[in-house]
């Protein structure tokens, strides 16, 4: 991001529920590991979603990027998918795989990384971050572009909020 650059940050929220456990891990470890979060009912959460973006403001336009087209990729690609779902059973991302808060900012990621294009087409605007707030002391977050005015920022590392 340059100083002519813009970040943009939308906030989407949904309802889903999960249970945490692991296929790899005995029954007294996944218990052990993450608690009341093993129930095997499973339990929900209101997430918060934050979608963040960088780019240069169109001279034509005065915007980074057309909200109403960011609003549809997130609504089509994650919010039909994960939205008053049982994510470890409705989401196929989750087959094998954990259904953490931290997996879930990454797959939310990966699928707004995958239909980026389709969805913005020719605009200058990247997605930069996905914050996942999963309660009032937890929140994680993917950085998938180039931190603001630096050069030696990795992609992908996730950051815990609590």
């Amino acid at each position: 991001m340059n100083a002519e650059s813009v970040m943009v940050t939308r906030i989407y929220r949904f309802s889903a529920s999960h249970r945490l456990d692991s296929p790899h891990l005995s029954v007294s470890e996944n218990q052990q590991l993450y608690g009341k979060c093993n129930n095997p009912f499973g339990h929900g959460h209101d997430y918060v979603l934050e979608v963040s973006a960088t780019g240069e403001v169109d001279t034509r336009t005065g915007l980074v990027l057309p909200s109403a087209q960011l609003d549809r990729l997130v609504e089509e690609r994650v919010l039909k998918l994960f939205a008053f779902r049982n994510i470890n059973l409705d989401v196929p991302q989750f087959a094998s795989c954990v259904p953490t808060t931290e997996n879930i900012a990454r797959v939310i990621g990966e699928l707004l990384q995958q239909h980026w294009n389709t969805y913005l087409g020719e605009t200058q605007a990247r997605l930069y971050r996905v914050h996942v707030r999963e309660t009032g002391r937890n929140g994680f977050e993917i950085l998938l572009g180039k931190r603001p005015n630096t050069s030696n920022h990795e992609s992908g590392i996730v950051s815990i909020h609590a």
